[in-house]
């Protein structure tokens, strides 16, 4: 007769779920509250600036505006001192945030991972081991860890060039909006796009093919696979600096577009409509900064 403990790891399925979808809710938590900022993310969202429209305009306020609304948005124009703390904290917040966007999607590679270990170890007269699956997820969160250095490193450098607002965490050049616009765009139509993506949409052959034992085995196999995710859709997750980091409207929206990509029959056909339409959007706004 099992034992407790032996009756709950055979439930692993179950217990892979609640785990992913904890760590999700988690996850909005934290992006929704503010991450941090000082700010919930409600508040540092808006439409017109998710299309662009603060692009280019000064972060100031008419002679008719209040003194208090006037120091609130001189505030947001002043730069903020980049300490290493406050690296960390905008590190997290970029990890945090993708952990959110992303893992949803990830989620079927995981649960397919579970199904799969556990039948390997079947076969193998043994027991699977819960520790796989999460050495499998945290390889593939730790992918994204990686791009989060490289976005707050970029953070940084767009602030202090003076092309990203400080507080609100959009872009403030029409050329700037423009050009992650059209590089978005591009990578969308890329070889290399279309390879990471079919990876994404299919993982059985790379999971069949790629089988590591062990808990170690576990974990450099969620790293390939957060590699082939981040190589699938760091280009959207640059529309970030476009209209708002923590812009609820790109943050939901890019998070249903990869969804779609991944998981829909018709996700590659989206993915390419979508990068026509970056392209276009991202060409009106060099033009605009061009004749300004």
């Amino acid at each position: 007769m099992p034992t407790p403990v032996e009756s709950v790891l055979r439930r692993d399925r179950t217990i892979s779920i609640a785990a992913l979808v904890l760590i999700v809710l988690l996850s909005w938590a934290y992006v929704l509250g503010g991450a941090g900022m000082g700010m919930s993310a409600f508040d540092m969202s808006s439409l017109p600036m998710a299309l662009g429209q603060a692009a280019g305009q000064p972060m100031a306020m008419s002679g008719g505006a209040t003194d208090g609304m006037t120091g609130a948005m001189q505030t947001m124009a002043m730069p903020v001192g980049w300490s290493p703390g406050y690296f960390v904290l905008m590190f997290f917040m970029w990890w945090i945030m993708m952990v959110a966007m992303m893992l949803p999607s990830a989620a079927p590679t995981v649960l397919l991972y579970a199904v799969v270990n556990r039948k390997a170890e079947a076969q193998k007269g043994g027991q699977a081991s819960p520790w796989s699956v999460a050495a499998f997820t945290a390889g593939y969160l730790v992918a994204w860890a990686s791009f989060s250095v490289v976005a707050a490193s970029l953070q940084w450098a767009f602030e202090r060039a003076g092309l990203l607002s400080p507080m609100m965490l959009n872009s403030t050049s029409m050329s700037l909006a423009g050009g992650i616009l059209i590089v978005a765009g591009l990578y969308q139509l890329t070889p290399l796009k279309r390879a990471c993506l079919k990876h994404c949409r299919g993982p059985i052959q790379f999971l069949s093919q790629h089988w590591p034992p062990g808990v170690q085995g576990a974990f450099r196999m969620g790293l390939h696979h957060g590699a082939y995710c981040l190589g699938c859709c760091w280009g959207l997750m640059a529309i970030l600096f476009f209209g708002g980091i923590m812009n609820l409207y790109w943050i939901i929206g890019l998070a249903l577009v990869v969804l779609i990509e991944k998981l829909a029959p018709f996700g590659y056909r989206v993915g390419q409509a979508l990068g026509v339409a970056l392209l276009a959007w991202g060409g009106w706004f060099l033009v605009a900064a061009a004749t300004a």
